[in-house]
């Protein structure tokens, strides 16, 4: 279905909207303009999603492509939804602005871009040392979790969808090797959420930039290091001509939650079988982004260390348990000030008490015994 533009002249409320969206910059204006609001038209609804990536970026940008064409094509046009990169009707932190005060109807990025409007966002995105991808997955379905999501996001005038995962991440691109927590102290480190406030509690600067902007400033030296994703999105960022140490594990973000956010007034007034299709949509991208980075993780990681020779290292044991402890400090700390924070962060711990144990002798000690020194089966040519 073609979006239908609803005319030319723009109404004295929506020119409203979009002053109130601090939307600065003469080519986000332009974009805003030329993209007017549309109408449901027998029974025809055209909705537009912003997102917080660059447009058509892999597994991030693609995703929320993935999900507008699925919800299109499932709904046989009745549900038409149109996708926009980060500036292309607002920019990257916009996105729930425009969402919340209906300019556009649906967003797609990542909870924690939204906890300095509700601080409890953060904790959906991912706590630090916290769930896999799939206990995550099913703390929201099965532990209480969309629930919770649903009052946080409430109070920015969205409903809420978990919408891929990136899986547990990489610890970051610096450009000194990291041997002990003090070295932290004045770092200038890209990295958002809880994650960057344990940082900051270990003596680091924290910079929170869009990944658009991520690039240049490391080249540039207005950063000392930086965490995106993982090797998939970070070899399509070319982080590797900025800096020369890749260290690992993502401590600060095991498995970190994308998200569909759709405004209230919306969703309120899709008929329940389209409210299906959106809910059925999202829980397919949510398989299918996680899935994707999986596999391209793998070759991504054999491409970066083999052809383009970083330097893969592992947080010592003493970092860790550094971070560890001071994460659980910091979390502790948001949270006493604030109770739906409070809510969120003691439902995730008490699903993840659950989830150790059974991980410990699930796939944790499954993933000990593949590493043991036994000749195995190797593919045809291998």
């Amino acid at each position: 279905m073609r979006l239908h533009i609803l005319g030319k002249k723009m109404s004295t409320q929506r020119r409203n909207v979009i002053k109130t969206l601090g939307v600065g910059s003469l080519a986000a204006g332009a974009a805003a303009s030329t993209f007017p609001k549309p109408a449901i038209s027998q029974d025809l609804r055209e909705w537009r999603m912003v997102t917080t990536w660059p447009a058509n970026f892999p597994g991030l940008g693609t995703g929320a492509n993935l999900l507008g064409e699925l919800i299109t094509k499932m709904s046989d046009g009745r549900l038409t939804v149109r996708v926009f990169g980060a500036g292309e009707i607002v920019p990257a932190f916009e996105s729930m602005d425009a969402v919340g005060n209906g300019t556009v109807e649906m967003g797609h990025g990542a909870p924690y871009y939204w906890q300095g409007k509700v601080n409890a966002a953060a904790y959906l995105a991912a706590i630090p040392f916290g769930l896999t991808a799939q206990e995550q997955n099913a703390w929201f379905y099965y532990g209480g979790g969309q629930e919770l999501a649903d009052k946080v996001y409430a109070e920015m005038g969205a409903k809420f969808f978990p919408s891929g995962n990136t899986g547990t991440q990489m610890g970051g691109w610096f450009n000194k090797e990291m041997n002990s927590l003090a070295d932290y102290q004045g770092l200038k480190m890209r990295i958002p959420g809880l994650g960057g406030k344990v940082v900051a509690a270990a003596g680091g600067t924290v910079v929170n930039l869009p990944g658009g902007e991520i690039p240049p400033a490391l080249q540039a030296g207005q950063i000392d290091a930086t965490e995106w994703v993982g090797p998939y999105n970070d070899l399509a960022f070319g982080l590797y001509r900025a800096a020369k140490y890749y260290y690992y594990p993502g401590w600060h973000e095991p498995a970190t939650v994308l998200e569909n956010f759709i405004n209230l007034d919306a969703w309120n007034g899709l008929p329940d079988d389209l409210k299906a299709i959106v809910e059925t949509a999202n829980r397919a991208v949510n398989v299918t982004v996680l899935s994707e980075f999986v596999a391209r993780n793998n070759d991504s990681l054999s491409t970066l260390v083999n052809e383009h020779g970083v330097e893969l290292r592992p947080f010592n044991d003493e970092i860790l348990a550094g971070l560890g402890q001071l994460a659980g400090e910091v979390m502790s700390d948001e949270a006493s000030a604030d109770p739906l924070s409070r809510e969120v962060m003691d439902s995730l711990l008490s699903f993840r008490e659950m989830a150790k144990s059974w991980a410990g002798v699930s796939e944790q000690s499954f993933m000990t015994a593949r590493l043991l020194p036994f000749e195995f089966a190797q593919p045809s040519g291998g």
